[in-house]
């Protein structure tokens, strides 16, 4: 989970005064974070990029309905997951492969074997994440990946905890059958 700090707290506090560089810290502290959970349930580029922009403005438009600032980040990951509901609920486009970014991501590791072996495996664990339903596939990524406790989660989810602990439970079984019974 993100740690929240007294400063974080503060500069909550100078969001809600207008302070410009309030917000600017707040998204310099959160997008990257917000951009990688975004990205883990979508997969794609520019809706994932489309997604954390349109939290970050509605973070912005809704921040008096905060009732506790060190939960801003809690709060912005559930702002987050709400557009990715809304993502799926849209008719899908598929992407065309792109060789450019290959390319460049080939060039900057000095061993390209050991890119493709890292990017496969990734690959291959995306596409056991992605077999899973989006409740548990969300869940997966907030614990592990975010490092978001279970409460932070529920909150996140807008679900009771005894769901997230049963979703996380019956998540973390079927990706375990997922990947014994891959070949």
């Amino acid at each position: 989970m993100l740690a929240v700090s007294e400063s974080e707290q503060t500069l909550v506090l100078d969001a809600r005064t207008g302070k410009p560089e309030a917000w600017d810290a707040l998204f310099r502290r959160y997008q990257l974070p917000l951009y990688v959970y975004v990205f883990e349930l979508v997969r794609n580029e520019q809706a994932s990029l489309d997604i954390v922009q349109e939290s970050f403005i509605n973070a912005a438009r809704y921040l008096e309905r905060l009732q506790v600032d060190a939960k801003f980040g809690s709060w912005l990951f559930s702002i987050a997951h709400q557009k990715c509901l809304q993502h799926w609920r849209k008719p899908k486009v598929e992407e065309p492969f792109d060789a450019a970014e290959f390319e460049q991501l080939a060039e900057d590791d000095p061993d390209p074997s050991e890119w493709l072996l890292r990017k496969e495996q990734e690959e291959d664990l995306m596409r056991l994440l992605n077999q899973l339903p989006l409740p548990h596939r969300s869940v997966l990524l907030l614990h592990f990946i975010e490092e978001f406790s279970l409460e932070e989660i529920a909150a996140i989810t807008g679900t009771l905890l005894g769901t997230v602990k049963s979703r996380l439970h019956y998540a973390k079984k079927a990706l375990r059958k997922l990947i014994e019974d891959t070949p």
